[in-house]
């Protein structure tokens, strides 16, 4: 699938942080995707969030292809433990994209486990057993 993507001039930008869990599995299912780009549906707010290498960004379902919200400079690397969020800039592109930061925030982790119940298939996983080793 291919969408081009245009932003306005950006309004606004503020630090802030992804807890571990969404960013671990929104970065699980790009390593899977073959295009280098994963499209996560959030149904609940008509919105489409696509993430690349470098960012996170949301399209609100009026506007079509221009971006309303990029999550940029994500710094995976500054955290200490795999538990711990991840920090990144958010850049508005909106008058009203500042308003829907916290309700995106909590739309994406059901949107990424949806997905990912959908992108998983049964029986991916296999457990396989091996002989125990023998013992002196």
């Amino acid at each position: 699938m291919e969408i081009t993507c245009y932003r306005d001039q950006a309004l606004a930008q503020e630090p802030h942080q992804l807890p571990a869990a969404v960013y671990n599995l929104a970065h699980t299912l790009l390593e899977r995707s073959s295009s280098g780009n994963l499209f996560i549906p959030i149904r609940t707010m008509q919105y489409l969030a696509i993430l690349d290498a470098e960012e996170l960004i949301f399209l609100d379902g009026a506007r079509k292809c221009w971006i309303d919200i990029a999550w940029r400079r994500f710094h995976p690397q500054a955290r200490s433990s795999l538990s711990e969020p991840v920090a990144y800039t958010a850049v508005y592109y909106t008058e009203n994209a500042e308003k829907l930061m916290p309700r995106l925030q909590s739309a994406l982790a059901p949107a990424l486990q949806e997905l990912s119940r959908k992108t998983t298939p049964d029986g991916l996983a296999k457990v396989l057993k091996f002989p125990a080793p023998a013992r002196s």
